[in-house]
C-alpha cells in the first residue's frame, strides 16, 4: 500500500509541474486504414495514432508491442451487428467461436470464448475494453460476447501480448478496446440500417450524433432476433448506447456514456442430445464518467465505471433421456465499479512519463429459485462474495535519437483475497531506414482467481494463487512505395505457470489447483496493399503452437480479401481457413481430441441509390461448409441478408 501511496504523488507532482503549460487544441487524429481507399485518405500518413499500448494517444511506431486497429469503415463494409465476426477475421491469433447465425448466448454450450494466442477470454485471461474501462462480469471474471454490437464503436484497438502493466488483471493475454463513436464536426447525422435474412434473422439499428459547439451527444437503439438454424435455438436482443461530452474549456472535456443490451436466448444442446427449456435471459449494462486534459505536454483523465448484469438461466433437460423439467432456476447478480486516474506528461525532449492509480470493487450474489414441487418459492443460496482491488503503475518512454525508442513499465497489484503481485514490462523499438521497424519486448501478464474458480461451483478452492505469464516477442514491419504496400510479421514464444486446472482426486470431487502450464509459440503475418483508388487487398496469417490444446484456439488461420469501391457500388469479399481447430480435448483422462478443419467464403456489397439511401447484402459461407466450432452444434449452411441504410 505504500507503494501505491508512492505512485500516487508521482502523479500529483507531475501533473502540478505542468499545469502552467498553455493549451493548444490537438489536430483530428488521422487513422490509416487497410480498407480505406477514399480519396481523402489515400495520403493519409501511414502512422497510426492509438490509446490502448499507453493510455495516452501514442503514435504506434513506438510502442513495443504489437497493436492492430480495425476502424469504422471496415465495421460499416461488414455489415454486421456483432462487432466480433470481423475482429475474428482481421486480427491474426485471434478466434472468436460461434454456434449460429446470430447470438452467443451463456453458461452450457455457450459461444463466443475470446481466444488469444490460444489465451482464453472464457476463463478471464483475455480483456475486453470500452474506452479503456474493463468489461467484464463481477463474479466470472470474463466478458459477455453479446454486448459488443458494431453501433457504439468508432474503431477497435487489439493489443496481442500481455497488458497487465496498465489494465492489470484478466489482461494477461491481451485486450480488445472499443473506442466508442463521436461527433468532430457541428452539424447532425442520423443514419438507420434494417435488413432481413435466412432463418428469419432480422437486424435493426438507428444512430443519432449531434455536435453544437462544445457539446456532443451520440444515441443508439438496436433489435436483433433469429428463429436460428436448429429447433430451440432462438435469439433476440434488445441494445441502445448514449453518450454525451462537452468541452469545459479548451484543454479540458467531460463525457458520460451508458451501454445497455438485454437477450433471450434458448440453448438447443448438442444434436446428440437435444435440449428443451434451456433458456436464458440476461441483462448487461455499463455506465462512465470521466474528466480528460489534453496541453500540449500532458494529458490524463480521471474516470468512473460501473457495470452490471442480471442472469435467468434455465439449464434444461434431455426428454429422450427420459429427464424431466428442472424444479429450479440459476439466478444471479453481479456488478464491478472502478475509479482510474492517470496522467501522462513529457518532461523534456523525446520523453514521456505515465503514472496511474486503479481500484476496482467486483462481486455479486449467486443462487438457486425453486418453481416447482415442495420447495416451490425458496431459494439456497451459492455465492454471496464481493472483492477488492487496488494497483498502481509507472510506464517510461524514451527516444534516443530518431532511431531508438525505450518503453519500460511495472505496475504493484494488491487484491484483498490473494495478496499482491508485481508485473515489469520492457521493449526497444528500432526505427530504421526504408520505413523499417524492429521491436523487441518481454511482459508479464497475470490474472487473480475468479470469485467462481474459488467459491461457487465444485471444484471450487478459496487457497487458489494468480495465474501469471512472461511474453517474448519480436516484430518486424515496413511500408512501400509511399504507404500503398505494408506488411509485419510477428514471432513470440509464451510461458506460463501456476495455471489453474481442475485436478481429478482419487474417490473425491475434482479440485481446482494451480497446477498447469503453458508453453506457446507461434508466428503472425500481416500484409495490405493498396493497388489504386478503387482496389485494395490485405491478408493475414497465424500459426500457434500449444503443448496443451486449448478448445478454440487454432493451430493455423488464414484470412485473405479484397475491397472494391468506385462511384455507387462498394463491395469486399474474404476467405477464412482454420486448420487443427480443437472442439474438444481429453479432460481428465476422460473424452478425445476432436479436431476441425474448414474454409469460410464471405461477401459483402451495397449500392448508394441517392446521397442518404443506399441497399445492402451480405452473404456468408457461401461454400456450404459443414463444420462445428463448439463440438455437437453444426453451424449453418449458406446464409444471406439484405436491407437498407439511411444517412441523412
Amino acid at each position: 500500500m505504500k507503494r501505491v501511496v508512492l505512485l500516487s504523488a508521482i502523479f500529483t507532482v507531475t501533473a502540478i509541474a505542468v499545469r502552467a503549460e498553455k493549451p493548444v487544441a490537438l489536430p483530428p487524429v488521422q487513422y490509416d486504414e487497410i480498407a480505406d481507399t477514399s480519396a481523402a485518405a489515400w495520403n493519409d500518413r501511414i502512422s497510426e495514432v492509438v490509446v490502448t499500448g499507453a493510455r495516452n494517444k501514442t503514435d504506434i511506431r513506438h510502442l513495443s508491442q504489437t497493436v492492430s486497429v480495425i476502424g469504422r469503415k471496415e465495421i460499416e463494409q461488414t455489415w454486421q451487428p456483432s462487432l466480433l465476426p470481423v475482429l475474428s477475421e482481421r486480427i491474426p491469433g485471434l478466434f472468436i467461436t460461434s454456434r449460429g447465425i446470430m447470438g452467443y448466448g451463456v453458461s452450457d454450450g455457450a459461444a463466443g470464448g475470446m481466444s488469444l494466442r490460444g489465451l482464453s477470454g472464457g476463463s478471464g485471461r483475455l480483456m475486453v475494453l470500452i474506452d479503456g474501462h474493463p468489461q467484464y462480469m463481477g463474479m466470472f471474471s470474463h466478458p459477455i460476447a453479446d454486448a459488443y454490437q458494431s453501433f457504439m464503436a468508432e474503431r477497435v484497438e487489439v493489443l496481442r501480448g500481455p497488458a497487465s502493466v496498465l489494465y492489470g488483471s484478466n489482461a494477461m493475454g491481451g485486450v480488445i478496446n472499443i473506442v466508442t463513436r463521436s461527433m468532430e464536426e457541428d452539424g447532425v447525422k442520423t443514419g438507420l440500417n434494417a435488413g432481413y435474412g435466412s432463418y428469419n434473422t432480422l437486424q435493426t439499428e438507428f444512430t443519432n450524433r449531434i455536435r453544437k459547439g462544445r457539446f456532443s451527444s451520440v444515441a443508439s437503439l438496436s433489435y436483433n432476433r433469429t428463429d436460428g438454424h436448429r429447433d430451440d435455438m432462438g435469439f433476440e436482443q434488445y441494445g441502445g448506447y448514449a453518450k454525451l461530452g462537452y468541452e469545459i474549456a479548451e484543454a479540458w472535456n467531460v463525457r458520460a456514456d451508458v451501454n445497455v443490451t438485454h437477450f433471450n436466448a434458448s440453448q438447443p444442446g448438442p444434436v446428440s442430445a437435444p435440449l428443451a427449456d434451456a433458456d436464458q435471459r440476461v441483462t448487461r449494462g455499463m455506465t462512465s464518467f470521466a474528466l480528460e486534459n489534453s496541453y500540449e505536454r500532458t494529458s490524463g483523465a480521471v474516470s468512473f465505471f460501473y457495470n452490471w448484469g442480471n442472469h435467468w438461466i434455465n439449464d434444461g433437460y434431455e426428454p429422450a433421456q427420459g429427464e424431466t423439467p428442472l424444479d429450479y432456476r440459476f439466478n444471479s447478480r453481479d456488478d464491478m465499479m472502478g475509479l482510474s486516474v492517470y496522467q501522462s506528461a513529457r518532461l523534456f525532449k523525446g520523453n514521456r512519463l505515465t503514472a496511474g492509480v486503479d481500484w476496482f470493487r467486483f462481486g455479486g450474489r449467486a443462487w438457486n429459485e425453486y418453481v416447482e414441487g415442495e420447495r416451490s418459492g425458496q431459494t439456497s443460496e451459492i455465492a454471496d462474495k464481493t472483492e477488492h482491488e487496488v494497483a498502481g503503475y509507472v510506464d517510461f518512454r524514451q527516444d534516443f535519437g530518431t532511431w531508438l525508442t525505450l518503453d519500460a513499465g511495472v505496475r504493484v497489484d494488491h487484491h484483498s483475497h490473494v495478496g499482491t503481485e508485481w508485473i515489469p514490462q520492457a521493449g526497444l523499438s528500432f526505427h530504421l531506414p526504408r520505413s523499417m521497424e524492429l521491436k523487441a519486448s518481454a511482459s508479464k501478464g497475470f490474472r487473480y482467481p475468479t470469485i467462481r474458480e474459488m467459491y461457487m461451483f465444485p471444484p471450487q478452492n478459496p487457497d487458489l494463487e494468480p495465474e501469471s505469464l512472461w511474453n517474448y516477442e519480436l516484430a518486424f514491419s515496413q511500408t512501400l512505395a509511399g504507404g500503398r504496400v505494408s506488411y509485419g510479421v510477428n514471432i513470440f514464444y509464451t510461458d506460463g505457470k501456476n495455471m489453474i486446472v481442475a485436478v481429478p482426486r482419487d474417490g473425491a470431487t475434482p479440485l481446482n489447483m494451480n497446477t498447469g502450464a503453458i508453453r506457446n509459440t507461434g508466428a503472425e503475418v500481416q500484409a495490405a496493399w493498396r493497388i489504386s483508388r478503387v482496389w485494395s487487398v490485405d491478408a493475414n496469417y497465424s500459426f500457434l503452437h500449444m503443448e496443451n490444446p486449448v478448445i478454440g484456439a487454432p493451430e493455423h488461420k488464414l484470412y485473405a480479401g479484397a475491397s472494391f469501391t468506385k462511384g455507387r457500388w462498394q463491395a469486399s469479399t474474404g476467405v477464412q481457413y482454420i486448420g487443427n481447430l480443437y472442439t474438444q480435448v481429453v479432460t481428465n483422462g476422460r473424452g478425445s481430441n476432436i479436431l476441425e478443419d474448414f474454409v469460410l467464403w464471405n461477401l459483402f456489397a451495397s449500392f448508394r441509390i441517392t446521397d442518404w439511401l443506399s441497399v445492402w447484402a451480405r452473404g456468408e459461407n457461401l461454400l456450404a461448409q459443414k463444420y462445428e466450432i463448439n463440438a455437437g452444434y453444426p453451424m449453418p449452411g449458406a446464409t444471406v441478408m439484405g436491407g437498407i441504410h439511411i444517412d441523412i
